[in-house]
């Protein structure tokens, strides 16, 4: 990760869905970055090293997550 990233990363203005509450707290936290991106992290792992998607892979997967493609 370059540095400019980890830095963006740092200042980030991390987002979860409200429902994130219902279900016990298990859920990921999103932020938009620079240059279409988004960073994906874990709301009980945060000290990890968040996931960077491409705007296209994201948003392919938030209409996947809406459209039930991942229900069990």
């Amino acid at each position: 990760m370059n540095d400019e990233l980890a830095a963006e990363l740092e200042a980030a203005q991390w987002r979860k869905a409200s429902y994130s509450g219902a279900n016990g707290g298990d859920c990921i936290e999103v932020t938009p970055l620079s240059g279409d991106r988004f960073g994906l992290r874990d709301t009980e792992r945060p000290d990890l090293a968040p996931w960077v998607l491409r705007g296209s892979v994201f948003r392919a997967f938030v209409a996947g997550a809406k459209d039930g493609e991942f229900d069990f």
